[in-house]
């Protein structure tokens, strides 16, 4: 980590963009590292299913799109995910009686037993990622984090997802 802190302050004052998206990415692939190491083979869960059901657990019921929306993860491998777990039995599928297009997804018996099984490793990965941050820094990440998700999301006057549009090739 020091090594990265006296390079900051020897580099141009301007940010590199680039570099930082790819930091970005670096850090999304690293902190995948506990979860293919010590659940994904041992459970035989997928990360996808993986987040699908730590999502779920944490709702209680929810629908698929939402999960979509809340995880970022695109609707087809949601759908994929969902009829794994369901035909794993770790969760169920039902018609919501309100609205008979959509359907509640909740945690059945093992979805539960593996929901606790998997949170509280999450939650180690959560503290050792901040545990060298003061309680300032995360507040002010979370904030980043929020700015940089609604930008990701935003839409346009014509309810096109402006990152896709802005970011397409020329």
């Amino acid at each position: 980590m020091a090594t990265r802190v006296a390079e900051k302050k020897t580099r141009n004052p301007q940010p590199d963009r680039a570099r930082m998206l790819h930091q970005l990415l670096k850090l999304t692939n690293v902190l995948m590292t506990p979860f293919s190491t010590h659940l994904a083979d041992r459970y035989k869960i997928s990360l996808n299913e993986f987040r699908l059901l730590m999502t779920i657990g944490a709702l209680g019921a929810t629908a698929s799109h939402e999960v979509a929306d809340l995880t970022g993860v695109n609707v087809m491998s949601v759908s994929r995910a969902v009829a794994t777990l369901e035909r794993n039995g770790r969760i169920s599928v039902a018609t919501d009686p309100a609205n008979r297009r959509r359907k509640v997804l909740t945690l059945t018996e093992e979805g539960r037993r593996l929901y606790e099984i998997m949170r509280p490793q999450s939650q180690k990965v959560a503290e050792y990622l901040f545990s060298e941050l003061d309680c300032g820094d995360v507040v002010a990440l979370e904030r980043i984090l929020d700015r940089l998700i609604d930008t990701l999301e935003s839409r346009d006057e014509g309810g096109n997802w402006r990152f896709l549009e802005e970011t397409r090739p020329d």
